[in-house]
Protein backbone atom coordinates (compact mmCIF):
# COMPACT_ATOMS: atom_id res chain seq x y z
CA UNK A 1 0.00 0.00 0.00
CA UNK A 2 1.62 3.23 -0.47
CA UNK A 3 1.81 6.30 1.51
CA UNK A 4 -1.01 8.27 -0.09
CA UNK A 5 -3.75 5.61 0.23
CA UNK A 6 -2.32 4.38 3.65
CA UNK A 7 -2.65 8.40 4.92
CA UNK A 8 -5.91 8.78 3.08
CA UNK A 9 -7.30 5.72 4.79
CA UNK A 10 -5.67 6.91 7.82
CA UNK A 11 -7.67 10.45 7.26
CA UNK A 12 -10.92 8.24 7.10
CA UNK A 13 -10.49 6.68 9.86
CA UNK A 14 -9.63 9.77 12.34
CA UNK A 15 -12.88 11.52 10.25
CA UNK A 16 -16.03 10.46 8.66
CA UNK A 17 -17.11 12.55 5.39
CA UNK A 18 -19.98 14.24 5.38
CA UNK A 19 -21.44 11.72 3.77
CA UNK A 20 -21.19 9.11 6.39
CA UNK A 21 -24.63 8.80 8.68
CA UNK A 22 -22.60 9.95 11.33
CA UNK A 23 -23.15 13.58 11.03
CA UNK A 24 -27.07 12.83 11.27
CA UNK A 25 -27.15 9.77 13.84
CA UNK A 26 -24.91 10.93 16.21
CA UNK A 27 -24.61 14.78 16.30
CA UNK A 28 -27.35 15.66 19.10
CA UNK A 29 -30.32 17.43 17.72
CA UNK A 30 -30.36 21.03 19.25
CA UNK A 31 -26.63 20.83 18.00
CA UNK A 32 -27.57 20.46 14.36
CA UNK A 33 -30.28 22.65 14.42
CA UNK A 34 -27.67 25.50 16.06
CA UNK A 35 -25.31 24.72 13.18
CA UNK A 36 -28.50 24.35 10.56
CA UNK A 37 -29.88 28.20 11.42
CA UNK A 38 -26.48 30.01 11.81
CA UNK A 39 -25.58 28.85 8.05
CA UNK A 40 -29.05 29.90 6.76
CA UNK A 41 -28.30 33.21 7.30
CA UNK A 42 -25.81 33.09 4.97
CA UNK A 43 -27.92 31.40 2.09
CA UNK A 44 -28.01 33.34 -1.08
CA UNK A 45 -25.69 36.07 0.09
CA UNK A 46 -23.26 37.70 -1.54
CA UNK A 47 -18.92 36.63 -1.13
CA UNK A 48 -17.00 39.58 0.53
CA UNK A 49 -14.49 41.58 -1.60
CA UNK A 50 -11.77 42.85 0.22
CA UNK A 51 -10.48 45.86 -0.38
CA UNK A 52 -7.28 46.97 -1.19
CA UNK A 53 -6.95 50.15 0.29
CA UNK A 54 -8.85 48.57 3.65
CA UNK A 55 -5.76 46.14 3.35
CA UNK A 56 -3.46 48.77 2.75
CA UNK A 57 -4.45 50.86 5.81
CA UNK A 58 -2.09 48.98 8.18
CA UNK A 59 0.80 50.76 6.30
CA UNK A 60 -0.72 53.68 6.21
CA UNK A 61 -1.96 54.42 9.41
CA UNK A 62 -1.52 51.28 11.06
CA UNK A 63 -5.00 49.82 11.80
CA UNK A 64 -4.94 46.18 11.05
CA UNK A 65 -8.66 45.88 12.52
CA UNK A 66 -10.63 47.03 9.47
CA UNK A 67 -9.11 44.79 7.50
CA UNK A 68 -9.25 41.97 9.83
CA UNK A 69 -13.41 42.58 10.53
CA UNK A 70 -13.61 41.60 6.75
CA UNK A 71 -11.54 39.29 6.11
CA UNK A 72 -12.41 37.04 9.11
CA UNK A 73 -16.25 37.52 8.92
CA UNK A 74 -16.04 36.10 5.35
CA UNK A 75 -14.06 33.19 6.29
CA UNK A 76 -16.75 32.62 9.23
CA UNK A 77 -18.99 32.80 6.14
CA UNK A 78 -17.56 29.46 4.50
CA UNK A 79 -17.35 27.57 7.38
CA UNK A 80 -21.29 28.44 8.75
CA UNK A 81 -22.32 27.23 5.30
CA UNK A 82 -19.91 24.12 5.72
CA UNK A 83 -20.65 22.87 8.88
CA UNK A 84 -24.56 23.24 8.30
CA UNK A 85 -24.31 21.21 5.23
CA UNK A 86 -22.23 18.40 7.25
CA UNK A 87 -25.09 18.29 9.92
CA UNK A 88 -28.06 18.63 7.29
CA UNK A 89 -27.04 16.33 4.08
CA UNK A 90 -29.48 17.70 1.86
CA UNK A 91 -27.44 19.74 -0.58
CA UNK A 92 -29.25 22.96 0.60
CA UNK A 93 -25.72 25.16 1.12
CA UNK A 94 -23.53 23.38 -1.75
CA UNK A 95 -24.51 26.18 -4.19
CA UNK A 96 -23.26 28.79 -1.89
CA UNK A 97 -20.14 27.10 -1.29
CA UNK A 98 -19.23 26.06 -4.50
CA UNK A 99 -19.28 29.65 -4.83
CA UNK A 100 -17.78 30.55 -2.02
CA UNK A 101 -14.87 28.93 -2.69
CA UNK A 102 -14.48 30.67 -6.07
CA UNK A 103 -14.55 33.70 -4.16
CA UNK A 104 -11.31 32.62 -2.07
CA UNK A 105 -9.66 30.81 -4.69
CA UNK A 106 -9.81 34.55 -6.73
CA UNK A 107 -8.11 36.14 -3.52
CA UNK A 108 -4.53 37.38 -4.21
CA UNK A 109 -3.29 36.28 -0.80
CA UNK A 110 -5.18 34.81 2.52
CA UNK A 111 -2.79 36.09 5.15
CA UNK A 112 -3.91 39.73 7.19
CA UNK A 113 -1.42 43.27 6.10
CA UNK A 114 0.39 43.13 9.38
CA UNK A 115 1.80 40.28 8.48
CA UNK A 116 3.08 41.19 5.06
CA UNK A 117 5.18 43.37 3.70
CA UNK A 118 3.63 45.06 0.78
CA UNK A 119 0.17 47.77 0.82
CA UNK A 120 -1.41 45.49 -1.90
CA UNK A 121 -1.05 41.45 -1.95
CA UNK A 122 0.89 40.55 -5.05
CA UNK A 123 -0.11 36.67 -6.57
CA UNK A 124 3.63 36.21 -6.87
CA UNK A 125 4.15 36.93 -2.98
CA UNK A 126 3.01 33.80 -1.50
CA UNK A 127 4.44 33.72 2.34
CA UNK A 128 3.07 31.87 4.88
CA UNK A 129 1.59 33.37 7.80
CA UNK A 130 -1.14 32.37 10.61
CA UNK A 131 -3.96 33.60 8.39
CA UNK A 132 -2.93 32.09 5.22
CA UNK A 133 -2.43 29.21 7.03
CA UNK A 134 -5.43 29.20 8.56
CA UNK A 135 -7.39 30.12 5.65
CA UNK A 136 -5.74 27.08 4.10
CA UNK A 137 -6.56 24.74 6.66
CA UNK A 138 -10.92 25.84 6.01
CA UNK A 139 -10.27 25.85 2.52
CA UNK A 140 -8.78 22.06 2.68
CA UNK A 141 -11.34 20.71 5.32
CA UNK A 142 -13.94 21.70 3.35
CA UNK A 143 -12.76 19.87 0.19
CA UNK A 144 -11.89 16.86 2.76
CA UNK A 145 -15.43 16.66 3.41
CA UNK A 146 -17.39 17.24 1.10
CA UNK A 147 -15.16 16.20 -1.49
CA UNK A 148 -18.54 13.80 -3.12
CA UNK A 149 -20.32 16.90 -3.39
CA UNK A 150 -17.81 19.39 -5.13
CA UNK A 151 -16.74 16.30 -7.36
CA UNK A 152 -20.54 15.45 -8.26
CA UNK A 153 -21.05 19.41 -9.43
CA UNK A 154 -16.91 19.21 -10.94
CA UNK A 155 -14.17 17.72 -10.71
CA UNK A 156 -12.18 20.92 -10.87
CA UNK A 157 -13.28 22.26 -8.14
CA UNK A 158 -11.06 19.99 -6.06
CA UNK A 159 -8.19 20.09 -8.44
CA UNK A 160 -8.40 23.91 -8.35
CA UNK A 161 -8.09 24.05 -4.71
CA UNK A 162 -5.28 21.17 -4.87
CA UNK A 163 -3.44 23.99 -7.04
CA UNK A 164 -3.97 27.09 -4.92
CA UNK A 165 -2.73 24.87 -1.91
CA UNK A 166 0.10 23.89 -3.53
CA UNK A 167 1.16 27.39 -4.41
CA UNK A 168 0.06 29.22 -1.40
CA UNK A 169 1.55 27.01 1.03
CA UNK A 170 2.48 23.72 -0.02
CA UNK A 171 5.27 25.02 -1.88
CA UNK A 172 6.40 28.08 -0.16
CA UNK A 173 5.98 25.85 3.31
CA UNK A 174 8.59 23.13 2.27
CA UNK A 175 11.02 25.25 0.47
CA UNK A 176 11.60 28.62 2.44
CA UNK A 177 13.45 28.35 5.80
CA UNK A 178 11.07 30.64 7.75
CA UNK A 179 11.86 31.75 11.05
CA UNK A 180 8.70 30.04 12.72
CA UNK A 181 9.95 26.59 11.73
CA UNK A 182 12.03 26.99 14.95
CA UNK A 183 9.95 29.14 17.22
CA UNK A 184 8.86 28.21 20.92
CA UNK A 185 6.27 30.67 20.13
CA UNK A 186 2.53 30.19 18.81
CA UNK A 187 2.80 30.92 15.54
CA UNK A 188 5.07 27.53 14.80
CA UNK A 189 2.04 25.14 15.87
CA UNK A 190 -0.66 27.14 14.71
CA UNK A 191 0.99 27.39 11.24
CA UNK A 192 2.32 23.59 11.23
CA UNK A 193 -1.11 22.62 12.43
CA UNK A 194 -2.68 23.76 9.37
CA UNK A 195 -0.06 22.85 7.27
CA UNK A 196 -0.39 19.32 7.81
CA UNK A 197 -4.04 19.40 7.33
CA UNK A 198 -2.83 20.83 3.72
CA UNK A 199 -0.30 18.30 3.29
CA UNK A 200 -2.52 15.25 4.27
CA UNK A 201 -5.38 16.51 2.02
CA UNK A 202 -3.96 18.11 -1.01
CA UNK A 203 -0.37 17.01 -0.98
CA UNK A 204 0.04 14.58 -4.32
CA UNK A 205 3.66 13.81 -4.51
CA UNK A 206 4.59 11.50 -1.58
CA UNK A 207 8.63 12.68 -1.93
CA UNK A 208 7.07 16.59 -0.77
CA UNK A 209 4.37 14.85 1.46
CA UNK A 210 7.16 12.80 3.17
CA UNK A 211 9.55 15.84 3.54
CA UNK A 212 7.11 18.28 4.58
CA UNK A 213 5.90 15.45 7.35
CA UNK A 214 9.34 15.41 8.55
CA UNK A 215 9.76 18.93 8.67
CA UNK A 216 7.02 19.68 10.88
CA UNK A 217 7.46 17.05 13.15
CA UNK A 218 11.54 19.00 13.79
CA UNK A 219 9.57 22.14 14.04
CA UNK A 220 7.27 20.56 15.96
CA UNK A 221 10.13 19.24 18.44
CA UNK A 222 11.47 22.74 18.43
CA UNK A 223 8.73 24.27 19.66
CA UNK A 224 8.71 21.44 22.65
CA UNK A 225 12.14 22.19 23.12
CA UNK A 226 12.02 25.53 23.41
CA UNK A 227 9.05 25.41 26.11
CA UNK A 228 9.95 25.52 29.51
CA UNK A 229 10.00 22.26 31.97
CA UNK A 230 6.82 22.95 33.49
CA UNK A 231 4.91 23.58 30.75
CA UNK A 232 4.33 27.09 31.28
CA UNK A 233 2.94 29.65 28.23
CA UNK A 234 4.61 32.62 29.01
CA UNK A 235 2.26 34.04 26.30
CA UNK A 236 -0.58 33.69 28.61
CA UNK A 237 -3.70 31.44 28.35
CA UNK A 238 -5.34 33.79 25.87
CA UNK A 239 -2.44 32.27 23.65
CA UNK A 240 -2.13 29.05 24.93
CA UNK A 241 -4.96 27.65 22.61
CA UNK A 242 -2.76 28.38 19.19
CA UNK A 243 0.17 27.47 21.24
CA UNK A 244 0.23 23.69 23.48
CA UNK A 245 -3.48 23.38 21.70
CA UNK A 246 -2.63 23.52 18.14
CA UNK A 247 0.99 21.29 19.14
CA UNK A 248 -1.79 18.77 20.50
CA UNK A 249 -3.47 19.07 16.55
CA UNK A 250 -0.52 18.56 14.70
CA UNK A 251 -0.03 15.46 17.18
CA UNK A 252 -2.97 14.21 16.40
CA UNK A 253 -3.16 14.41 12.78
CA UNK A 254 0.34 12.73 12.20
CA UNK A 255 0.23 9.29 10.80
CA UNK A 256 2.86 7.96 13.36
CA UNK A 257 3.56 10.34 16.74
CA UNK A 258 5.26 8.24 18.62
CA UNK A 259 8.85 9.91 17.72
CA UNK A 260 7.33 12.62 20.52
CA UNK A 261 7.35 10.09 23.27
CA UNK A 262 10.31 11.04 24.59
CA UNK A 263 8.78 14.53 25.23
CA UNK A 264 5.20 13.20 26.53
CA UNK A 265 5.95 14.17 29.73
CA UNK A 266 6.43 18.17 28.56
CA UNK A 267 3.68 17.38 26.60
CA UNK A 268 1.50 16.65 29.43
CA UNK A 269 2.18 19.72 31.65
CA UNK A 270 1.85 22.00 28.59
CA UNK A 271 -1.96 21.03 28.50
CA UNK A 272 -2.35 20.94 32.18
CA UNK A 273 -1.69 25.01 32.24
CA UNK A 274 -4.65 25.80 30.73
CA UNK A 275 -6.09 24.72 34.42
CA UNK A 276 -3.59 25.86 36.25
CA UNK A 277 -4.29 29.16 35.36
CA UNK A 278 -8.06 28.74 35.54
CA UNK A 279 -9.29 31.24 38.02
CA UNK A 280 -13.28 30.40 38.20
CA UNK A 281 -16.80 31.78 36.25
CA UNK A 282 -15.08 30.95 33.10
CA UNK A 283 -12.24 33.67 33.66
CA UNK A 284 -8.12 32.76 33.42
CA UNK A 285 -5.12 34.70 34.51
CA UNK A 286 -4.69 37.18 31.60
CA UNK A 287 -0.97 37.96 31.78
CA UNK A 288 0.56 38.92 28.58
CA UNK A 289 -1.32 39.88 25.72
CA UNK A 290 -4.84 38.68 26.41
CA UNK A 291 -7.19 39.51 23.60
CA UNK A 292 -9.68 37.59 26.10
CA UNK A 293 -9.96 37.06 29.50
CA UNK A 294 -12.84 34.12 29.72
CA UNK A 295 -12.14 30.63 28.37
CA UNK A 296 -13.78 31.42 25.43
CA UNK A 297 -11.28 30.02 22.70
CA UNK A 298 -11.07 26.84 24.49
CA UNK A 299 -14.53 25.37 24.35
CA UNK A 300 -13.66 23.16 21.75
CA UNK A 301 -9.76 22.11 22.40
CA UNK A 302 -9.58 21.50 25.74
CA UNK A 303 -11.91 18.09 26.03
CA UNK A 304 -10.30 17.13 23.03
CA UNK A 305 -6.96 16.92 24.51
CA UNK A 306 -8.04 15.71 27.78
CA UNK A 307 -9.60 13.04 26.12
CA UNK A 308 -6.41 12.20 24.14
CA UNK A 309 -4.22 12.36 27.07
CA UNK A 310 -6.30 10.84 29.61
CA UNK A 311 -6.15 13.80 32.03
CA UNK A 312 -9.11 13.71 33.95
CA UNK A 313 -9.05 16.98 35.25
CA UNK A 314 -8.88 18.60 31.86
CA UNK A 315 -11.59 15.92 30.31
CA UNK A 316 -13.95 17.63 33.24
CA UNK A 317 -12.63 20.64 32.39
CA UNK A 318 -13.77 20.64 28.91
CA UNK A 319 -17.01 19.31 29.70
CA UNK A 320 -17.39 22.24 32.27
CA UNK A 321 -16.48 24.87 29.73
CA UNK A 322 -18.73 23.05 27.57
CA UNK A 323 -21.51 23.21 29.62
CA UNK A 324 -21.02 26.59 30.67
CA UNK A 325 -21.26 27.77 27.21
CA UNK A 326 -24.44 25.52 26.07
CA UNK A 327 -21.84 24.05 23.24
CA UNK A 328 -24.65 20.91 23.32
CA UNK A 329 -27.33 23.52 22.49
CA UNK A 330 -25.84 26.75 20.74
CA UNK A 331 -22.83 25.64 19.72
CA UNK A 332 -22.63 27.85 16.28
CA UNK A 333 -23.22 31.00 18.27
CA UNK A 334 -19.43 30.46 19.89
CA UNK A 335 -18.77 31.48 16.27
CA UNK A 336 -18.90 35.22 16.89
CA UNK A 337 -16.66 34.79 20.03
CA UNK A 338 -13.91 32.73 18.08
CA UNK A 339 -11.83 35.62 18.39
CA UNK A 340 -10.88 35.07 15.09
CA UNK A 341 -13.25 32.69 12.94
CA UNK A 342 -14.12 28.82 13.83
CA UNK A 343 -11.49 26.75 13.30
CA UNK A 344 -13.33 23.93 10.71
CA UNK A 345 -10.98 21.02 11.55
CA UNK A 346 -11.32 21.80 15.34
CA UNK A 347 -14.68 21.74 15.20
CA UNK A 348 -14.81 19.08 13.43
CA UNK A 349 -12.57 16.46 15.72
CA UNK A 350 -14.39 17.94 18.82
CA UNK A 351 -17.76 16.63 17.09
CA UNK A 352 -16.17 13.41 16.43
CA UNK A 353 -15.68 12.82 19.96
CA UNK A 354 -18.93 14.24 21.17
CA UNK A 355 -20.65 10.92 22.50
CA UNK A 356 -17.97 10.74 25.39
CA UNK A 357 -18.03 14.73 25.80
CA UNK A 358 -21.72 14.35 26.47
CA UNK A 359 -20.69 11.23 28.97
CA UNK A 360 -18.18 13.01 30.79
CA UNK A 361 -18.96 14.72 34.68
CA UNK A 362 -18.28 18.71 34.42
CA UNK A 363 -16.21 19.69 37.05
CA UNK A 364 -14.51 22.86 37.14
CA UNK A 365 -10.59 22.88 38.24
CA UNK A 366 -10.37 24.77 41.56
CA UNK A 367 -6.63 24.32 42.11
CA UNK A 368 -5.95 25.28 45.44
CA UNK A 369 -2.25 26.07 44.33
CA UNK A 370 -0.22 26.04 41.45
CA UNK A 371 3.66 26.96 40.94
CA UNK A 372 5.59 27.08 37.77
CA UNK A 373 9.09 27.75 38.58
CA UNK A 374 10.43 28.19 35.13
CA UNK A 375 7.83 30.56 34.84
CA UNK A 376 7.76 31.58 38.36
CA UNK A 377 4.14 32.12 38.24
CA UNK A 378 2.40 31.02 41.76
CA UNK A 379 -1.63 30.98 41.54
CA UNK A 380 -3.29 30.24 44.90
CA UNK A 381 -6.85 29.98 45.96
CA UNK A 382 -7.94 30.35 50.05
CA UNK A 383 -11.83 30.78 50.48
CA UNK A 384 -13.42 32.79 47.99
CA UNK A 385 -10.16 34.68 47.25
CA UNK A 386 -7.89 33.66 44.28
CA UNK A 387 -4.71 35.31 43.47
CA UNK A 388 -1.65 34.62 41.09
CA UNK A 389 1.72 36.29 40.92
CA UNK A 390 4.52 36.29 38.09
CA UNK A 391 8.05 36.86 38.20
CA UNK A 392 9.43 36.32 34.84
CA UNK A 393 11.49 38.72 32.54
CA UNK A 394 10.25 41.66 30.21
CA UNK A 395 11.71 39.85 27.10
CA UNK A 396 9.11 36.84 27.07
CA UNK A 397 6.89 36.65 24.16
CA UNK A 398 3.99 39.04 23.64
CA UNK A 399 5.47 40.59 26.85
CA UNK A 400 4.56 43.37 28.84
CA UNK A 401 6.57 44.95 31.27
CA UNK A 402 4.79 43.23 34.50
CA UNK A 403 7.85 41.62 36.35
CA UNK A 404 5.95 41.38 40.29
CA UNK A 405 2.58 41.96 38.80
CA UNK A 406 -0.34 40.03 40.58
CA UNK A 407 -3.97 39.67 40.33
CA UNK A 408 -6.47 39.19 43.22
CA UNK A 409 -10.21 37.77 42.01
CA UNK A 410 -13.04 37.68 44.93
CA UNK A 411 -15.69 35.10 44.53
CA UNK A 412 -14.36 34.59 41.29
CA UNK A 413 -15.16 38.25 40.05
CA UNK A 414 -11.83 40.87 39.29
CA UNK A 415 -11.12 42.77 41.84
CA UNK A 416 -6.92 43.67 40.81
CA UNK A 417 -6.92 43.33 37.13
CA UNK A 418 -4.31 42.88 34.79
CA UNK A 419 -5.89 44.96 31.75
CA UNK A 420 -4.25 42.75 29.28
CA UNK A 421 -4.03 44.73 25.75
CA UNK A 422 -6.33 46.53 22.88
CA UNK A 423 -6.95 45.88 19.71
CA UNK A 424 -3.64 45.15 17.82
CA UNK A 425 -2.12 48.00 15.62
CA UNK A 426 1.55 48.44 13.48
CA UNK A 427 2.70 49.96 16.63
CA UNK A 428 1.95 46.91 18.79
CA UNK A 429 4.93 45.14 17.00
CA UNK A 430 7.03 47.99 16.56
CA UNK A 431 9.92 49.93 18.41
CA UNK A 432 7.38 51.28 19.79
CA UNK A 433 5.41 49.14 21.44
CA UNK A 434 5.94 50.31 25.01
CA UNK A 435 4.74 53.89 24.55
CA UNK A 436 1.38 51.73 24.18
CA UNK A 437 -0.50 52.17 28.03
CA UNK A 438 -1.04 48.69 28.35
CA UNK A 439 2.64 47.03 28.10
CA UNK A 440 3.78 49.74 30.64
CA UNK A 441 4.18 48.35 34.52
CA UNK A 442 2.74 51.99 35.38
CA UNK A 443 -0.71 50.21 34.57
CA UNK A 444 -0.36 46.75 36.07
CA UNK A 445 -0.13 46.34 39.94
CA UNK A 446 3.59 47.02 40.60
CA UNK A 447 5.48 49.77 42.48
CA UNK A 448 7.01 52.73 40.29
CA UNK A 449 10.20 53.33 42.08
CA UNK A 450 11.36 57.08 42.57
CA UNK A 451 8.45 57.93 39.74
CA UNK A 452 9.98 55.12 37.24
CA UNK A 453 8.57 52.15 35.63
CA UNK A 454 10.18 49.20 34.64
CA UNK A 455 12.15 48.61 31.27
CA UNK A 456 11.78 45.90 28.75
CA UNK A 457 13.94 43.18 27.83
CA UNK A 458 15.25 39.65 29.03
CA UNK A 459 17.80 41.65 31.05
CA UNK A 460 14.78 42.85 33.27
CA UNK A 461 14.21 40.09 35.73
CA UNK A 462 13.18 38.87 38.74
CA UNK A 463 14.99 36.52 41.40
CA UNK A 464 12.98 33.95 43.11
CA UNK A 465 13.98 34.60 47.04
CA UNK A 466 11.24 31.64 47.67
CA UNK A 467 7.85 29.59 47.36
CA UNK A 468 5.90 27.85 49.82
CA UNK A 469 1.93 26.77 50.38
CA UNK A 470 0.42 29.91 47.98
CA UNK A 471 3.69 32.27 49.61
CA UNK A 472 5.64 33.69 46.95
CA UNK A 473 9.11 35.78 47.48
CA UNK A 474 10.43 37.30 44.56
CA UNK A 475 13.27 40.68 44.49
CA UNK A 476 11.84 42.91 41.76
CA UNK A 477 14.17 45.17 41.89
CA UNK A 478 15.94 43.98 38.31
CA UNK A 479 13.25 44.83 36.60
CA UNK A 480 13.89 48.25 36.76
CA UNK A 481 16.91 50.60 34.91
CA UNK A 482 19.62 51.85 36.80
CA UNK A 483 17.50 55.56 37.20
CA UNK A 484 15.19 53.92 39.64
CA UNK A 485 17.98 53.68 42.31
CA UNK A 486 16.53 50.54 43.78
CA UNK A 487 18.93 48.08 45.52
CA UNK A 488 16.67 45.24 46.59
CA UNK A 489 13.35 45.09 46.19
CA UNK A 490 11.08 41.92 47.61
CA UNK A 491 7.90 41.38 47.30
CA UNK A 492 5.77 38.88 49.21
CA UNK A 493 2.51 37.80 48.29
CA UNK A 494 0.95 35.83 50.56
CA UNK A 495 -2.59 33.91 50.53
CA UNK A 496 -4.71 33.18 53.55
CA UNK A 497 -7.87 32.73 54.10
CA UNK A 498 -8.02 36.27 55.92
CA UNK A 499 -6.51 37.66 52.68
CA UNK A 500 -4.35 38.19 50.19
CA UNK A 501 -1.14 39.68 52.27
CA UNK A 502 1.62 42.11 50.47
CA UNK A 503 4.68 42.50 51.52
CA UNK A 504 6.94 45.61 50.04
CA UNK A 505 10.33 44.68 51.77
CA UNK A 506 12.93 47.45 49.63
CA UNK A 507 15.94 49.17 49.96
CA UNK A 508 16.55 52.35 47.49
CA UNK A 509 20.71 53.79 46.81
CA UNK A 510 18.57 57.20 47.41
CA UNK A 511 15.09 58.60 47.36
CA UNK A 512 14.57 61.04 44.36
CA UNK A 513 10.69 61.06 44.08
CA UNK A 514 7.63 59.96 45.54
CA UNK A 515 7.30 55.75 45.39
CA UNK A 516 3.88 54.96 44.33
CA UNK A 517 2.47 51.47 44.60
CA UNK A 518 -0.20 50.99 41.55
CA UNK A 519 -3.42 48.81 41.61
CA UNK A 520 -6.06 48.36 38.57
CA UNK A 521 -9.38 47.62 38.89
CA UNK A 522 -12.93 47.95 37.52
CA UNK A 523 -14.60 48.44 40.83
CA UNK A 524 -14.66 52.05 42.17
CA UNK A 525 -15.02 51.14 45.29
CA UNK A 526 -12.44 48.88 45.53
CA UNK A 527 -9.97 50.74 47.58
CA UNK A 528 -12.53 49.17 50.46
CA UNK A 529 -10.93 45.97 50.20
CA UNK A 530 -7.54 47.38 50.95
CA UNK A 531 -6.38 47.18 54.86
CA UNK A 532 -3.27 49.77 54.97
CA UNK A 533 -1.23 51.46 57.44
CA UNK A 534 -2.36 55.31 56.86
CA UNK A 535 0.67 56.76 58.45
CA UNK A 536 3.00 54.88 55.55
CA UNK A 537 0.72 54.73 52.51
CA UNK A 538 -1.59 57.74 51.01
CA UNK A 539 -4.29 57.15 48.69
CA UNK A 540 -5.79 58.23 45.70
CA UNK A 541 -7.59 57.23 42.43
CA UNK A 542 -8.00 57.66 39.00
CA UNK A 543 -10.45 57.24 36.55
CA UNK A 544 -8.70 55.79 33.21
CA UNK A 545 -11.91 54.65 31.64
CA UNK A 546 -11.14 56.89 28.43
CA UNK A 547 -8.11 55.10 27.64
CA UNK A 548 -10.19 51.83 27.10
CA UNK A 549 -10.98 50.80 23.34
CA UNK A 550 -13.48 48.88 22.09
CA UNK A 551 -11.64 45.36 22.36
CA UNK A 552 -10.73 46.43 26.71
CA UNK A 553 -14.52 47.55 27.02
CA UNK A 554 -15.57 43.93 25.54
CA UNK A 555 -13.25 42.54 28.35
CA UNK A 556 -13.59 45.02 31.10
CA UNK A 557 -16.68 46.60 30.60
CA UNK A 558 -16.84 51.03 30.59
CA UNK A 559 -15.03 51.59 33.56
CA UNK A 560 -11.77 51.31 34.87
CA UNK A 561 -9.40 52.60 37.77
CA UNK A 562 -5.74 53.05 39.03
CA UNK A 563 -5.53 52.75 42.72
CA UNK A 564 -2.12 55.04 43.43
CA UNK A 565 -0.61 53.78 47.30
CA UNK A 566 2.30 56.39 47.68
CA UNK A 567 4.92 55.92 50.35
CA UNK A 568 5.18 58.56 52.47
CA UNK A 569 8.56 58.50 53.92
CA UNK A 570 11.77 59.16 52.09
CA UNK A 571 13.49 56.62 54.31
CA UNK A 572 15.73 54.56 51.66
CA UNK A 573 14.94 51.10 53.57
CA UNK A 574 11.35 50.51 54.42
CA UNK A 575 8.83 47.61 54.95
CA UNK A 576 5.44 48.03 54.37
CA UNK A 577 2.57 45.36 54.15
CA UNK A 578 -0.89 45.45 53.28
CA UNK A 579 -3.38 43.34 52.71
CA UNK A 580 -6.59 42.52 50.32
CA UNK A 581 -10.14 41.49 51.31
Amino acid sequence: MNLLLTITLSLASLLPQAEDAFWRDSIPQEMKQSYIAYGEQYLGKAWTALPWTVFAENKITGNRVNYEGICFEKRRHLAALVMAEIVEGKKRFTSDIINGIGSFCEETWWGIPAHYGKRIPLQELQEVDLFNAETASLIVWTRYMLEKQLNNFSPDICKRIDQEIENRILKPALTKDYWWKTAGMNWNPWICSNWLACVLICEKNEDRKAEAITQIEKATQAFIDAYPEDGGCDEGPGYWDRAAASMFEVLRLLPDGSCFDASADKIRKMATYTYKTYIGHDYCVNFADAHENKAVQQVNIVYPFGYWLNDKTMREFGAYLGRTKQVLTQPAKLYDKSGNFPTLGRELFFLRDIRHFIAEKPQEPLIKDAWLPNLQIMTARRGGLFTAFKGGHNGESHNHNDVGSFVVYADGEPLFIDPGVGEYTAKTFSNRRYEIWTMQSGYHNLPQINGIDQKDGKDFAARVISHKDGQLTLDIAGAYPAEAKVKTWKRTISAMKSGIIVTEDFELNETTAPTRLMLITTNRHALKHISYNANQLEASIEDISKQLDPLLQGMWGQEMYRIVLTVKSSKTKQQIRYCIK
